[in-house]
């Protein structure tokens, strides 16, 4: 059974309304400040960047979204005889789960947004508790366990990646025989070095990006066409022909 990984960033979700990072039109080029919301020391020392982090939690284009039809294509490829489908995905968005992807094929390398945990007793419960909470009035809501300071379940800037997952990716990346980046920069280290791992270890790479990449050079197949199209035709022609070829 051919083994496919699919490493998504920002890029897959921008049809369904989240907009990206580091793109043209990307959230931190419009807003360079809006990278303190998310970034540890400024969240953890800063009650102002909580409150302001919280609001940006609750207005998110998130909560509205819905998978698009990369995401669909995505699911749909994971559910055909003869192909074995990991996602490795940079977002925290939920959206390939969405789109009918079960939970054990997806790994999350930058955490779920859906989630909120506490920074002391680390306490799980859902996103949309907090943001109730929010709603009511509590501008900076504390755990309901401890007291402690709640964040979402991401990684942000300043923190690490959990090493078990990372390890988990590394292991998909070099074992795949098709590894397919789509909708990120690949800048962002160490998520973009699995596209180089499995390019070593004998994979067929394909880049689906509208910007270059820093992996370009060692693609297989390089498709700057919008990813709501380009993708959903790479994996129909990659489930004609699982070997890729």
């Amino acid at each position: 059974m051919t083994l496919v990984a699919i490493l998504s960033g920002a890029g897959i979700s921008t049809d369904s309304g989240i907009p990206d990072y580091r793109g043209p039109k990307g959230l931190w080029r419009r807003d360079p400040e809006a990278e303190k919301l998310v970034t540890y020391d400024y969240y953890m020392g800063d009650p102002e960047i909580r409150r302001r982090s919280w609001r940006m939690r609750r207005d998110s284009a998130a909560w509205r979204a819905r998978p698009n039809a990369a995401h669909l294509a995505v699911a749909e490829l994971d559910r055909q005889s003869g192909v074995a489908v990991r996602v490795i995905t940079q977002n925290v968005d939920g959206l390939h789960q969405l789109a009918g992807m079960p939970e054990r094929k997806v790994l999350e390398l930058h955490g779920t947004a859906r989630t909120v945990t506490c920074t002391r007793c680390h306490a799980r419960s859902p996103m949309a508790q907090a943001l109730q909470r929010v709603e009511a009035g509590e501008e900076d809501p504390p755990c309901r366990a401890c007291g402690g300071i709640l964040k979402s379940a991401t990684v942000m800037f300043g923190e690490r990646l959990d090493p078990a997952v990372l390890a988990e990716a590394m292991a998909i990346a070099k074992a795949s025989e098709v590894f397919i980046a789509v909708g990120s920069s690949l800048q962002v280290q160490p998520a973009a070095s699995l596209a180089g791992i499995a390019a070593e270890h004998g994979a067929r790479l394909a880049i689906v990006n509208a910007e270059p990449t820093p992996y370009d050079e060692l693609a297989d197949e390089v498709v700057r066409e919008p990813i709501g199209t380009a993708l959903p035709s790479l994996l129909r022609r990659l489930n004609s022909s699982p070997s890729g070829d």
